[in-house]
């Protein structure tokens, strides 16, 4: 009765009404998965450092911690500094949210649920993601603070000088696709696992990783996170902002880091195809089912990713501004330069059987290496260091001596 109703309308009024309905569901996904996140980066902080992390609001495992702080951000004062300039400041942070959220437009979570399927959607997102430095040089620029405009430009520099590798990877893939278009990407690696692009030769093998160090340092994550370094510049572009225009930052950051994960499984890991199933999923189970758990074969791979991301967070530590760029202008920018003369190399030189057997041999070497560390780790106990430690630990019991003594 509703769509009926819609025969009546007028097409721009329908594609309005679709436009909007679109854009709703893009912003809620956007707003959960950052509560979810956020809950998830804490608990990951805490199990590396050897902590609880949240514990306390929604029972045992803190589940509604997140949701805590963002009521509090909701209540918190509005401030602008007298400082600063009051209209830039204040539309600096939308500027930064709508160049993640725009990036979704584009993001098939399964070949039948996507806002917009776009023919160029890998160049149109390498675009948007772009264009949320202009958020964050605003509003360093903006805050009338010095510590605040070192980071946005410390920001801009970063951002341009990484941009070259991203996309340069990105060319890889394309050349190896022939196409731009992200559906039709991840419809060329349907089948078994050893058909993702990452195992497709030793080139774009060797781009996946390249690929995901420059979108960790896209997304301002450590040990890239030059733009707020809280050790030398309080706390980077955002330093004057508090409140909900503070939080709309974060939801930028970790929708960045979902969006620029989210290519990344298109582009090398078989997109929403799980590399185990012999049918697609929406043929078997129908459409809409099968859309459903191809999106969670897609959303899974991509917090798989996240999850890398807060581990390097976790345990590295921050880079210098001068090791940041060389780590991009004189490593990550040939390495991706040789990596793309390579794989135009072995498409026009490799004959179509030694590009199979590699296929097999790098998923099979891939998977073996997993196993092997599962075993690893399955197989030795862990157990608490004993007898003293060196360094600044001189004189310190370790939990072991401590145990044995009390047994005592």
């Amino acid at each position: 009765m509703f769509f009926g109703y819609l025969s009546d309308w007028p097409a721009w009024a329908v594609l309005l009404l679709s436009a909007g309905i679109a854009a709703g569901v893009i912003v809620s996904y956007i707003a959960v998965q950052a509560l979810f996140l956020i809950w998830a980066e804490r608990k990951v902080a805490g199990r590396i450092q050897d902590r609880l992390g949240p514990t306390r609001v929604g029972g045992r495992f803190g589940w509604l911690q997140t949701v805590a702080d963002g009521i509090k951000l909701l209540t918190k004062e509005d401030t602008v500094p007298k400082a600063a300039d009051g209209f830039l400041f204040r539309i600096a942070p939308y500027l930064a949210f709508c160049a993640s959220f725009a990036a979704f437009i584009v993001l098939p979570f399964s070949a039948r649920l996507v806002g917009w399927d776009l023919g160029i959607a890998a160049f149109f997102m390498l675009a948007v993601l772009s264009s949320e430095v202009f958020g964050v040089i605003l509003a360093g620029y903006a805050s009338g603070s010095k510590w605040s405009l070192f980071g946005a430009i410390r920001e801009a520099a970063q951002v341009v000088s990484y941009e070259i590798p991203r996309s340069l990877c990105v060319l890889i893939v394309v050349v190896t696709t022939g196409t731009l278009s992200l559906t039709a990407i991840t419809q060329q690696q349907s089948g078994g696992f050893w058909n993702w692009n990452l195992f497709h030769d030793p080139f774009t093998f060797a781009a996946f990783w390249i690929f995901f160090i420059v979108i960790t340092a896209s997304c301002k994550r450590a040990p890239f996170d030059l733009a707020e370094a809280e050790s030398e510049l309080v706390a980077g572009f955002h330093t004057e902002y508090s409140g909900l225009r503070w939080s709309f930052f974060f939801m930028a950051e970790y929708a960045s880091m979902f969006a620029e994960c989210g290519l990344a499984v298109f582009l090398f890991l078989g997109g929403w195809n799980s590399g185990l199933l012999p049918f697609q999923p929406v043929e078997q189970f129908g459409l809409i089912l099968g859309s459903m758990l191809d999106a969670s074969v897609f959303i899974g791979k991509s917090l798989a990713l996240v999850f890398v991301m807060m581990w390097l967070r976790w345990s590295l530590p921050r880079l210098r501004i001068d090791q940041v760029m060389t780590t991009c202008l004189q490593y990550l920018l040939p390495i991706s330069c040789v990596l793309l003369m390579g794989v135009c190399l072995w498409r026009l030189m490799v004959t179509p059987d030694v590009q199979a057997i590699t296929r097999y041999v790098l998923a099979g070497g891939l998977v073996g290496l997993k196993l092997l560390i599962v075993v690893r780790l399955l197989s030795k106990p862990m157990t608490s260091p004993v007898g003293r430690l060196g360094g600044v630990w001189e004189g310190m019991q370790t939990p072991g001596m401590r145990s044995r003594k009390e047994q005592a």
